[in-house]
């Protein structure tokens, strides 16, 4: 059997952009299903993404839409090729490679004023993110994410793990479902967080992982903020609400919305670990006890980290 690294090599070199490149370095990170190489030639790197060939559609749009991003002038990478390797059931698309480090492990290495400007500058991108409509053939997005409730609700039910003050969750979502209605149907990237932002000396690089984005409201993309950016730095958390507000405070539909979706994510997060990342349950069991907390259950909208945050800022 000719080892994989090998039949790796092979294949990329039949990718002109890459012909001639070193070896391609795993980038062993994050759940995508997708593997995730750094592939030099000379002096670029580049980012080459394999996946499975049933993906191919959706990674069209993917591509479609990096090259939308493109247009914006969004700081991402920017999709250069996509392709088939039929023989392997596999394809895969070559990015720019975007230098720096993982906002998530050096955010907090910076005093809290710069970890508040790279959440600005965050939210500026998010912005132009959210520039993008969805086209006409895509659902309306209250209808598409009350079913994806609906099923998320069930797989909870039935996954055998529960967490304290569920009841009072699935209640508060049943209040504020109507919110969803007539929201704007935009581009998503889905998975918006410090660990997909590219951070060096002190500014923001780049956003990356765009291969979870979707279609709908743009405030569902700030859910992860709760769930990821702001135990490690609410500094960033709050600026990247600022950045897209455009220095102004959010409205009480932004926190309403915000929180909708922040409640309907936890109630899809413990079947979702327990299916592909059972060893994480006690850690999303805590993230999910950590929001219920800052919210006190969901008893108010705005979390207890902005408020605090703003209100220490306000006092100095």
């Amino acid at each position: 059997m000719v080892d994989e690294t090998v039949e790796l090599r092979a294949r990329v070199e039949r990718i002109p952009l890459l012909a001639g490149s070193g070896e391609p370095r795993l980038i062993a990170k994050g759940f995508s299903e997708d593997r995730k190489y750094v592939v030099t030639k000379g002096n670029e790197r580049f980012l080459l993404r394999v996946f499975d060939l049933r993906q191919y559609p959706r990674k069209e749009m993917e591509y479609k839409a990096l090259e939308r991003m493109r247009q914006e002038n969004v700081l991402c990478s920017r999709a250069l090729e996509l392709g088939r390797w039929e023989e392997a059931n596999l394809g895969y698309i070559v990015f720019t490679y975007i230098d720096g480090d993982e906002g998530a492990d050096v955010v907090c290495s910076y005093p809290e004023e710069t970890q508040y400007e790279i959440g600005l500058e965050a939210g500026a991108e998010l912005l132009k993110i959210h520039r993008y409509e969805a086209p006409d053939s895509v659902g309306s997005w209250h209808e598409r994410e009350r079913k994806k409730h609906e099923r998320n609700k069930e797989q909870y039910r039935g996954c055998g793990i529960r967490f304290s003050g569920d009841a009072r969750l699935l209640a508060f979502i049943e209040e504020h479902l109507d919110a969803m209605t007539d929201r704007p149907n935009r581009f998503q990237h889905d998975d918006f967080h410090l660990a997909n932002l590219v951070v060096k000396d002190g500014h923001l690089s780049g956003v990356i992982d765009f291969n979870r984005c979707d279609w709908g409201d743009p405030i569902h993309d700030f859910l992860k903020i709760g769930f990821f950016s702001a135990d490690i730095s609410t500094a960033f958390a709050v600026g990247q609400i600022h950045g897209y507000h455009q220095g102004r405070e959010p409205d009480a539909e932004f926190w309403r919305l915000y929180s909708l979706y922040l409640a309907m994510n936890l109630v899809g997060s413990v079947a979702w670990t327990l299916k592909v990342h059972p060893d994480g349950l006690n850690d999303m069991l805590a993230r999910i006890g950590r929001v219920l907390e800052e919210h006190r259950n969901f008893e108010t909208l705005i979390p207890a980290w902005y408020t605090n945050h703003t209100r220490k800022k306000a006092s100095t």
